[in-house]
């Protein structure tokens, strides 16, 4: 484990997790390895049966147990040091209980007769060796599991990062120029102008909780924000914006989802597609499940210009939004989730996939 590292909190505790089954099988795969790099070695000594390798993996896998039990039960105490002390303490901790462990088994097999052990094998020997070797395999695993811990805090940190920029994306021209509309309507329809005004208000709302880490939202609560803000645009645009909703049902409106994975896409097809067009254009929203996935997909008309080019290549604001909404589904749902993008003759998609049967939700 790295000597960089300080001392940390009680609520963060450096020492890997031996309490979850994941890692325990970790620990017994790597425990069974040694067994059979052993096994393999051409030492010259007693030839390897499958009896003499079924005891040696069950030894081993036995010691691998205890160790875990040990290290899992001073989990938070040993956190408590400084990395290079605990970790001393863990590789010691590990090493005595092998130590006993074997020297029990020593005796137990002397003292019965099993004569699952060599005649030429003795005590300091056997319990010695296999107290190194339990050191060894607990050192490996809990290196390897201490660099996944640190991967996962980094991109659990990088999606963090990414959500607070998100607030960013709700620019501030778009904000005045929806006042702008919305002052525009206070005498001529104040009904309008006060659902504008929570439109607005839900908007931003969802913005600050992405960048607060308040990241629970479902299909339902998505497709209403996209709509809220495509009602604020639709003030601004009128008749230039056109939207076309495609909802195969059923749907699994209650899926969960990070928070603001649709609105970006949204946006983005409005104002480097809808916005550009004199004419305007439709924005296409389709929505289905099948072959137990959720697939959303956002296509508009793209105009043969810099700002297509801008959208499709992912340069600026567009590459931030696609790349944070892939990043993010990745991290919730696994490598099954994402966004692709496909850009053809005067048009522009984006498809967001979701895998149904994940059990982790954002």
């Amino acid at each position: 484990m790295s000597t960089g590292q300080h001392r940390r909190s009680d609520a963060a505790p450096w020492l890997p997790d031996l309490c979850r089954l994941p890692r325990l099988a970790t620990l017994f795969g790597v425990a069974e390895l040694v067994v059979l790099v052993l096994a393999l070695s051409p030492d010259g000594g007693v030839p390897w049966t499958p009896v003499r390798f079924a005891i040696a993996s069950g030894f081993a896998l036995w010691l691998a147990l205890a160790v875990a039990v040990v290290l899992c039960t001073a989990r938070r105490p040993v956190s408590r040091l400084p990395v290079p002390i605990g970790s001393a303490v863990a590789l010691a901790a590990a090493f005595a209980v092998a130590l006993a462990g074997a020297a029990i088994v020593f005796q137990l097999d002397r003292n019965l007769g099993y004569g699952l052990l060599a005649s030429s094998v003795t005590l300091p020997r056997f319990a010695l060796g296999s107290a190194a070797l339990a050191a060894l395999i607990a050192g490996v695993a809990l290196r390897y599991l201490y660099v996944i811990d640190g991967w996962q805090a980094q991109v659990r940190a990088s999606a963090r990062a990414q959500a607070d920029a998100l607030q960013a994306r709700i620019r501030p021209h778009f904000l005045f120029n929806s006042l702008n509309a919305i002052i525009g309507l206070v005498r001529r329809d104040p009904v309008v102008a006060e659902h504008a005004l929570l439109d607005l208000s839900d908007l931003f709302r969802a913005a600050l909780d992405a960048g607060e880490g308040v990241a629970a939202s479902t299909l339902r609560d998505e497709v209403a924000l996209a709509e809220r803000y495509l009602a604020i645009e639709a003030l601004r645009l009128g008749d230039r914006l056109r939207v076309e909703w495609r909802r195969d049902e059923p749907l699994p409106w209650t899926q969960p989802l990070p928070r603001l994975v649709l609105q970006p896409l949204v946006e983005n097809a409005v104002l480097h597609g809808v916005s550009r067009l004199p004419e305007g254009g439709t924005v296409e929203i389709a929505l289905r499940a099948e072959a137990g996935m959720l697939r959303l997909a956002v296509a508009n008309p793209a105009p043969a210009d810099a700002a297509a080019t801008e959208q499709a290549d992912g340069a600026g604001g567009a590459r931030h939004a696609q790349g944070s909404i892939g990043h993010r589904l990745a991290y919730a749902f696994g490598p099954r989730a994402g966004l692709t993008t496909t850009r053809g003759p005067g048009y522009y998609r984006c498809e967001l996939r979701v895998p149904l049967d994940a059990s982790r939700s954002p």
